[in-house]
């Protein structure tokens, strides 16, 4: 894949939803260790990879439950920035997990990643109106501290199930609609103009 100049990106939900679906048996001491087995397989899989050559992405699980038993993001951060990855796809838009970004002020994204932020929900039919996907954005650069290193992204995929629709195919194109325009309002305003 990446000899072909194409991006790898793992997709590795079991780093944040399999706390509470196969380790809620174990202290959060006992799930970290267990993180840094699933942490050190990642690596291994990849090497010889280029860093930025690779995204891992991470969520809580692409369902339209409560999340009321997800692990933080603080807890688990420190771990996934041991990843040999050039940058993160985390979960940002599920209304449980949008004030996560304060995780990134307790562990600041080391300057070897770029973070790409779930800007929608893929989980609802609602369609995200584009300033809120221009303020999440914004968000994140203010938390990263570098507009250069925020990627917009979804929380998951649209279709991670098969025979399993959360969202309307059509609903996905007025989804992606909206993170275009928010991520063109957001561009503007940091930077000024309108980057193409």
């Amino acid at each position: 894949i990446s000899a072909a100049g194409h991006i790898l990106q793992v997709d590795s939900p079991d780093l944040a939803m399999e706390r509470h679906r196969f380790f809620g048996h174990l202290d959060e001491r006992a799930f970290l260790k267990q993180l840094e087995l699933h942490v050190a397989a990642i690596n291994a899989a990849i090497a010889g990879i280029a860093r930025d050559r690779v995204r891992l992405h991470v969520c809580w699980g692409n369902n339209d439950g409560p999340h009321i038993y997800d692990i933080p993001l603080t807890s688990i951060l420190p771990e996934l920035y041991r990843a040999n990855v050039g940058a993160l796809s985390i979960e940002f838009a599920n209304p449980r997990h949008q004030h996560e970004y304060e995780a990134l002020r307790v562990h600041p994204l080391p300057a070897s990643m770029l973070l790409i932020p779930g800007v929608l929900d893929t989980t609802t039919n609602f369609v995200e109106h584009p300033q809120i996907v221009a303020r999440r954005l914004q968000e994140a650069v203010a938390v990263v501290g570098d507009r250069e290193r925020v990627i917009a992204g979804t929380d998951c995929g649209f279709g991670t199930f098969a025979g399993r629709e959360y969202v309307a195919e059509e609903v996905v194109w007025f989804k992606l609609a909206a993170a275009a325009e928010g991520a063109r309002i957001a561009s503007a305003a940091l930077w000024g103009r309108h980057r193409t």
